[in-house]
């Protein structure tokens, strides 16, 4: 996995929509100073035309480096600090901090704050693509997540080694209240299921669209998220076909997932594949609706609808698919 760059800013830089738009929500409190009322531009940062919508709360800001409880070894990882509202406050408790900016004049602005001061040396700027960039080491990570990477966000962090001890952060309320809901809730889906898999996800704190400057069309929600340790012994790529198949029907009975177009075919493809790396003989034909039927039946959940599944339902789920030979990945 490429690393972001971590260049000194020397050139000048020429912004693209794009780039600038992947910078998400961002955090300011300098930028509080260039502007006035609630959906008012920012004429330092073109907020408007980027798509950003700065933190201008001091309140909020100070709220979620709190929730951390940062210890004075911590090692922190911040996403999108922008000029650094969140990095500011996180560096009066933490040893260190790694802020991963997309947008390079964001950074550059960081960098002032810091510039000549005893906190200079304990904040390293990475600027590039969270999600593609070779994380470090890190405790614990607080975010004022851009909303165009949520789900890759949160995916990245709880496949990250070694094992971070918190995350706080900050997401569209929507999508938050999907992360922490439970089975049998209107929003329990499959990203609940996945990173409840993980992790124990907690919603801590609710913020108002008009703590932002410009006001955004959502309102924001922070979470909690505190990984497993040690994480179960399972394959993500295998929960997560199941649920791709159990989830795309979620209000109608788990058979019905496995009876949607193209379906059977793949799942007869992995059985076959898995056969044959058991040095086992593969016969001409085989009935894989019959064998998915079977394990339905087996478990009770045929007639049961992903609503209402557990992750412990999922897990049982899956492991009777794989004593029958049928993979999902």
């Amino acid at each position: 996995m490429p690393r972001a760059t971590s260049e000194r800013f020397s050139r000048a830089h020429q912004p693209s929509i794009k780039s600038a738009a992947a910078g998400g929500a961002k955090s300011s409190k300098q930028a509080d100073d260039s502007s006035s009322g609630a959906g008012a531009r920012n004429p330092i940062f073109n907020t408007e035309r980027f798509g950003q919508h700065i933190l201008k709360n001091p309140l909020v800001a100070q709220g979620i480096v709190d929730k951390a409880n940062l210890r004075p070894t911590d090692k922190v990882l911040e996403v999108g600090p922008g000029t650094g509202n969140l990095t500011v406050r996180i560096l009066e408790k933490a040893k260190h901090v790694t802020a991963v900016e997309m947008d390079p004049r964001m950074a550059a602005e960081l960098t002032k704050r810091v510039q000549g001061k005893p906190e200079q040396k304990r904040l390293e700027i990475m600027i590039g693509d969270f999600v593609k960039a070779e994380l470090p080491y890190f405790d614990v990570c607080i975010s004022n997540t851009p909303y165009q990477i949520s789900s890759p966000l949160v995916f990245r962090l709880l496949s990250h080694r070694p094992l971070f001890r918190v995350a706080i952060l900050m997401f569209q309320r929507e999508f938050a209240l999907r992360l922490v809901a439970t089975p049998g809730s209107a929003m329990w889906s499959r990203l609940s299921a996945n990173v409840q898999l993980y992790a124990k996800v907690d919603h801590i704190m609710k913020v108002g669209k008009n703590n932002f400057r410009p006001a955004p069309q959502v309102e924001s929600s922070v979470v909690r998220i505190v990984p497993l340790d040690p994480p179960p012994p399972v394959r993500f790529e295998e929960f997560d076909g199941l649920n791709r198949i159990v989830f795309s029907r979620r209000n109608k009975m788990v058979h019905a997932g496995f009876l949607a177009k193209g379906v059977l075919e793949m799942l007869e493809a992995n059985w076959r594949t898995w056969m044959a790396e058991k040095d086992m003989i593969v016969p001409d034909e085989v009935d894989v609706k019959a064998m998915v039927e079977a394990v339905l039946d087996e478990t009770g959940f045929k007639e049961e609808r992903a609503a209402k599944m557990s992750v412990d339902d999922l897990l049982k789920l899956l492991s009777a698919f794989h004593n029958a030979g049928i993979h999902f990945a």
